[in-house]
């Protein structure tokens, strides 16, 4: 596989908007071609070379491109926006919207993300070994649907919203969340193995949330129906006892979700 490596040059005083880091933008083209690739820096499009170095050439294909940004890139938005096959490495922390769009192939962050991460995500994997901030997965402004296909893995901690709008793929969060995960889901899987602030699984009308840690403030429109042990979701394992609850009846649409939360964690449910 060809390895293009991007080195950061820039000081990066303002965000810049890089959707053209994709393989499938970088297939076919030598190092001199993929420098010339054009990104947006406020009102103004730059040649890519103004931010990073860059060593190496494309693939013959997405297929067979590897990306490694080798740096944090925290103000480099739209990393890997609608890639379809590939890989991409970043050697740090990532800016806004990593993974938004994405079709197909992987991406690993080896840091941190900021917000909007796998936003209305299709396929692929999107990796993320450090903590994030709000909206994985999530349906973007003004939009309903998020997340429909692929794998978001967040080894460590999510901020508000995870999942927001989802109605496919899989959601696994190492760590703690904050408020509003799974609103609105409609499909999927969303794993938390941590700890959720409140209001998990508002307005669900499909899909499915596991918890295993605590929920500080649970959602009223949910009844238990059950009690499982040790969950399985191919290969996401949920070790445990938990409480099988169907909602949200806060809400009149008939369809109901399933939400799963650790008995042990949760005595007082």
């Amino acid at each position: 596989m060809a390895e293009v490596i991007l080195k950061p040059v820039s000081k990066f005083e303002l965000t810049i908007e890089a959707e053209v880091i994709t393989p499938d933008n970088f297939a076919g083209k030598n190092a001199q071609e993929i420098g010339k690739l054009l990104v947006w820096e406020g009102p103004q499009q730059l040649p890519i070379s103004n931010f990073f170095e860059v060593k190496g050439n494309g693939g013959s294909s997405a297929q067979d491109t590897t990306i490694v940004i080798d740096g944090n890139v925290p103000r480099v938005k739209r990393i890997g926006e609608a890639m379809t096959a590939g890989r991409i490495l970043v050697k740090g922390s990532t800016g806004m919207h990593v993974g938004a769009f994405m079709q197909g192939g992987e991406i690993l962050v080896e840091g941190n993300s900021d917000s909007w991460p796998g936003m209305e995500m299709k396929g692929g994997l999107l990796h993320i070994k450090g903590n994030s901030l709000d909206h994985v997965g999530s349906a973007y402004r003004g939009s309903w649907k998020g997340m429909t296909g692929g794998r978001i893995a967040i080894d460590g901690n999510a901020g508000n919203q995870v999942g927001g709008g989802m109605s496919g793929g899989e959601i696994v969060i190492g760590g703690n969340v904050d408020n509003f995960c799974g609103t609105r889901i409609n499909g999927g899987l969303i794993v938390v193995k941590g700890n959720a602030i409140r209001t998990v699984g508002a307005e669900m009308t499909g899909g499915t949330i596991v918890v295993g840690g605590r929920i500080g403030k649970f959602t009223p429109g949910f009844q238990q129906t059950a009690t499982e042990s040790n969950l399985k979701f191919n290969d996401i394992e949920c070790p445990g006892e938990f409480k099988k609850f169907a909602g949200d009846y806060a809400i009149p649409q008939k369809g109901k979700g399933v939400l799963y939360v650790s008995a042990e964690n949760n005595e007082d449910l």
